[in-house]
């Protein structure tokens, strides 16, 4: 969808003064001033690898923000199965107002569409079982929100941060860190705190592979919170053996035959699609994962941006085909942001 003109996509001062810019672009636009030129150029930007394009909401906030009335931009909408070498952003304006642009847009959408292709996979591989987005650790926090928004774009269910919720549109999720019950020395006395301490309406999940056996852990927790009790994680570390389809399916016995129905069992930790692949043929009752570097960990995606027309007359570089590359999905964004049209 289309949401550019939120202010939750804004760029930062930085992007806007060009700071993070390749310098040969800053040289580029000092040389075409010094020597009065400043043509009217379309360029046009694809991606070689069929993916989840994520990031164009943050690209065409910045856009409109730099460019001037005469300008045009074409693009398709954030979440698009986009095909390889497929024109995803046309811009086509006096170069000068865009040229030092290139190095963000471009960066923008190679991360934010790598990690949501790298969240659409594990989506897929889980359905109909949600996925949560749980890899803010794994990367620099001035990008952690913008590669839980990506998650979700690519179709997590939720996200861990409250700066990536906020750019979702969506209340963070989590439940309670080992750090907490390893500070309070019990499972069921941290699970007590935070049912005593937390907003009624955040779902009480207990991590329950602290301290003793994951299946006695949640009988315990369960016989204490009881109906306030919406389930447990399992993350048992790979030192330990990790987390098996035969141990969800103990502890999900366990709990059953104690009248826990209600309590959702979530595994997290090493979490990819393959492992996701390992549960579901087991036939493993999770109701949710919690996946971090399989998403956060992703490599970019590489977009290239090409000059195909310059005051109307077709050019390229060698290797590419001269002149606008035909695409019926692209809609007209600017200046008409509000009645698309296909190019």
């Amino acid at each position: 969808m289309y949401n550019f003109e939120d202010e939750r996509f804004a760029p930062s001062e930085a992007t806007l003064k060009g700071d993070n810019a390749d310098v040969y672009f800053l040289r580029t636009r000092r040389i075409l001033e010094a020597e009065g030129v400043n043509p009217r150029v379309t360029m046009e930007v694809f991606a070689r690898k069929r993916a989840v394009l994520a990031g164009m909401n943050e690209v065409l906030n910045l856009l409109t923000r730099v460019l001037p009335e005469d300008a045009e931009v074409w693009a398709l909408e954030e979440s698009a199965i986009i095909e390889p070498r497929e024109i995803v952003l046309r811009i086509s304006g006096p170069y000068q107002s865009f040229a030092i642009y290139e190095t963000a847009y471009l960066g923008i959408l190679a991360h934010e569409t790598g990690w949501a292709t790298a969240a659409r996979a594990c989506v897929e591989a889980a359905d109909p079982i949600p996925v949560l987005s749980f890899g803010a650790r794994h990367v620099h926090p001035d990008v952690s929100a913008r590669m839980e928004y990506a998650a979700m774009v690519g179709g997590c269910a939720g996200c861990a941060t409250p700066a990536g919720a906020r750019l979702a549109g969506i209340q963070p999720s989590g439940t309670i860190p080992h750090a907490l019950i390893l500070s309070l020395g019990d499972t069921v006395r941290a699970v007590e705190a935070f049912d005593r301490h937390i907003d009624p309406t955040i779902n009480r999940v207990a991590l329950v592979d602290t301290f003793k056996d994951e299946a006695e852990e949640s009988l315990r927790v369960a016989r204490a919170l009881g109906d306030r009790l919406w389930g447990v994680r399992l993350d048992t570390p790979s030192e330990r053996g990790r987390v098996t389809p035969e141990l969800v399916k103990e502890v999900r016995a366990r709990l059953d035959l104690e009248g826990f129905q209600h309590v959702k069992i979530f595994v997290s930790g090493g979490i990819d699609p393959d492992r996701i692949r390992v549960f579901k043929e087991a036939g493993a009752p999770v109701d949710g994962f919690g996946i971090g570097s399989a998403i956060s960990g992703a490599p970019p995606i590489d977009f290239t941006a090409d000059i195909k027309e310059i005051e109307g007359r077709p050019v390229a570089k060698r290797g590419r085909i001269p002149g606008i590359t035909p695409n019926p999905r692209l809609q007209k964004i600017f200046p008409n942001a509000h009645s698309p049209q296909t190019n």
